[in-house]
């Protein structure tokens, strides 16, 4: 899925590229409209993501422009938390879809790959490795049905190593999925999230195993001792 990433903040936008190409996107980023606005008649993008407060015009004066010249690209909108107006008006103007700032990594991609398949006219998609069934429009897990309660950075984790099942994932890519930008956890913190998620795993016909010097896998497989 090709994004335009439309954000000003350097290090926020370094993040996002990073974290979605390792989850399978094909992000490019534009820091103000006018480098957007170029990069559009010359690419053509299953989805945006535009954040507001862009340094030489407001995102929402491009969002108008996009739609009065026709363009239907699905646009989710970064906001700022409590900013009500701009989210009115965005919808209003023709955006698809909104994140309020800070936002969980997890839920953009989930909104982004909802809005893909909406495009697409795809139905929802659901993968089954062993016991475990993982909804990949709401990122969610189930046992048999059941929904298998996880903490959000445990979700956060698991859908990153689902996505790369059979290959392994290193701990700097699980972190960037699991903790925020601003988080001050250390880098040792995934490994109490991968510790619970084995125990969560257990008979599930998969399990989390270690991959030493490379970071974790998620196989098929009974449970590895914890």
């Amino acid at each position: 899925m090709r994004l335009l990433v439309v954000e000003d903040e350097e290090d926020l936008a370094n993040w996002l590229l990073r974290a979605l190409a390792q989850s399978g996107f094909v992000p490019d980023r534009a820091p103000d409209v006018r480098s957007a606005r170029a990069m559009v008649t010359t690419t053509e993008y299953d989805a945006i993501v535009l954040d507001l407060r862009l340094p030489d015009t407001h995102g929402l004066v491009w969002l108008r422009e996009l739609r009065e010249g026709g363009d239907t690209t699905p646009v989710l909108i970064l906001t700022a938390q409590g900013a009500l107006d701009d989210r009115v008006r965005g919808l209003n103007l023709g955006a698809d879809d909104f994140l309020t700032k800070p936002f969980a990594l997890a839920e953009l991609e989930a909104r982004l790959t909802a809005l893909g398949r909406r495009g697409r006219g795809q139905r929802s998609t659901r993968v089954q490795y062993g016991r475990l069934v993982f909804d990949s429009e709401t990122r969610s897990f189930s046992l048999d049905g059941d929904l298998l309660a996880l903490t959000p950075r445990e979700r956060a984790a698991l859908a990153a190593l689902v996505q790369r099942f059979g290959k392994p994932v290193t701990k700097a890519q699980l972190f960037d999925k699991v903790f925020e930008m601003q988080s001050d956890a250390g880098p040792d913190a995934i490994e109490v999230v991968m510790h619970r998620l084995r125990k969560k795993l257990a008979d599930s016909g998969v399990n989390v195993v270690t991959v030493r010097g490379l970071g974790y896998m998620l196989k098929a497989g009974s449970a590895e001792p914890s």
